[in-house]
């Protein structure tokens, strides 16, 4: 499934071939939550700006609408309209990030939805079940995330639960893909490394999980509150475990600069909400920097967001009429912007790939780091 096609020392550029299309790695995963980009961008709007993958997220749609109903609907692909890769994360993370109250135990997690406050359990395979009737591409094995700073002890404790918890995944998986009813009989399955900010126990884990053949390993329990040189260092102990002839995921990362130092240490998958939620709130990524279109130099600027950009939004519209926009608070200005930003995103992926192709990544790397890190 997965095929590497060169390397730029660590960088890797493969493709990553799913029932539901071929994917060019590296690549940046559009985040939709609930099935939907917010910002009123549609799934032919994700064509537009180069969207490969589309993610969703397994406790979101489990709450609401209901795995149940996508998957009367046929899955969420024909749900939302959308014929390439989807992946579906586990709701591990929004069990533990979301539910005030909760309680962890073997067979999994106890807790309180954040919407109506219903009791819900969740473990293995449930979200493995919940993940089959979404019919997704990839589906992410349900694991424990971790808050950072973590004592050494419990950070122990979780990953090898997590590591159990894997196995149990696997196990549900095959059984479902195996059943007649079971809309995508193809679901691959990602675990997901953890172990804090702990080298010996990332280390392990992912020598552990790495002998389960799974389709993809990703790295989780990163970008939740620690510092940038402690996920890169993590990154440069954990990644070299991880088996060179699967896909790498890191989870939730993250800002372009985070991205490009990540795919110089081997990694191939990418999402986060950065790039839309910024977009929502007028912060914008270019070529040339970070900025802010609600300041107010830009009230009379006739330039298109980035000039260098060939977006829907640079195309045809002014950084002073999109300014206006979100000072009148029409919707058509976040609209706008999160479509610029996730085109700035999936075009920066192109070149990242283009530069490891041409063997040229590291000077690349240094270059944009530079120019996407100022503020304009």
């Amino acid at each position: 499934m997965f095929k590497l096609l060169t390397t730029d020392g660590n960088a890797r550029r493969g493709e990553f071939t799913t029932v539901h299309g071929t994917v060019q790695t590296p690549v940046f995963m559009n985040v939709g939550t609930l099935a939907a980009i917010k910002g009123a961008v549609s799934t032919v709007d994700l064509k537009d700006v180069g969207c490969q993958v589309e993610l969703s997220n397994t406790y979101h749609l489990h709450v609401r609408p209901g795995d149940d109903v996508v998957y009367d609907m046929g899955g969420l692909h024909k749900f939302m309209n959308w014929d390439r890769p989807i992946l579906t994360d586990s709701g591990g993370f929004q069990v533990f990030s979301l539910a005030k109250l909760r309680k962890i135990k073997e067979e999994g997690v106890y807790f309180s939805s954040h919407i109506d406050g219903r009791k819900i359990f969740m473990g293995p395979e449930e979200s493995m079940q919940i993940q089959s009737n979404l019919a997704s591409t990839i589906a992410m094995a349900f694991d424990e995330c971790v808050a950072l700073p973590a004592k050494y002890d419990y950070a122990k404790a979780s990953h090898e639960r997590t590591v159990r918890w894997l196995e149990r995944c696997k196990t549900e998986m095959s059984r479902l893909n195996s059943l007649d009813g079971t809309i995508n009989k193809n679901q691959l399955l990602f675990g997901i490394n953890q172990g804090a900010t702990f080298d010996d126990l990332r280390i392990e884990n992912m020598q552990t999980i790495a002998k389960m053949d799974l389709d993809g390993y990703a790295i989780g329990g990163l970008a939740v509150g620690e510092t940038h040189e402690e996920m890169y260092h993590i990154l440069d102990v954990t990644v070299p475990h991880a088996p060179e002839n699967k896909p790498r995921y890191l989870m939730g990362v993250g800002t372009p600069a985070n991205i490009l130092e990540a795919v110089d240490r081997g990694v191939d998958f990418f999402d986060c909400v950065i790039a839309s939620r910024n977009a929502r709130h007028a912060n914008l990524f270019t070529e040339n920097g970070y900025m802010n279109l609600m300041n107010k130099k830009y009230e009379r600027d006739p330039l298109p967001i980035d000039p260098e950009c060939n977006c829907p939004a640079c195309r045809n519209y002014s950084r002073a009429y999109i300014r206006h926009l979100f000072k009148a608070g029409e919707m058509l200005a976040m609209r706008l912007c999160v479509l610029h930003n996730l085109y700035f995103y999936n075009k920066m992926m192109a070149d990242i790939r283009e530069a490891i192709e041409n063997g040229c990544y590291k000077k690349f790397k240094q270059e944009k780091i530079e120019k996407y890190t100022k503020r304009l």
